[in-house]
């Protein structure tokens, strides 16, 4: 059925951005890596979104929590968008 290709094409989308995020996350523990190739790249690609979250107060002892934020928005979008279409197929 297309629609639940399309529902897994999407799935599969939402997890590879869920690695990149956490990918771009780890970049922050090694001086100077967001100045790479790979940083600049995964820059472009998760700064907006991730200023989305960024706007909100998840800053706490100097740590960021807004790539955590993210990731769970993103599960719980993923989660709905499912429920969604398998109430509507079924």
């Amino acid at each position: 059925m297309l629609l639940f290709t399309l529902l897994n094409a999407f799935n599969r989308f939402v997890n590879l951005y869920t690695v990149l995020l956490i990918v771009y996350a780890l970049l922050s523990w090694f001086p100077g890596a967001y100045q790479s190739g790979l940083g600049k790249l995964l820059s472009r690609i998760c700064e907006p979104f991730l200023n989305l979250f960024r706007r909100l107060p998840l800053q706490f002892g100097g740590i960021d929590f807004s790539v955590m934020a993210a990731v769970l928005a993103l599960g719980l979008i993923t989660r709905i968008i499912n429920q969604i279409v398998f109430g509507i197929v079924y």
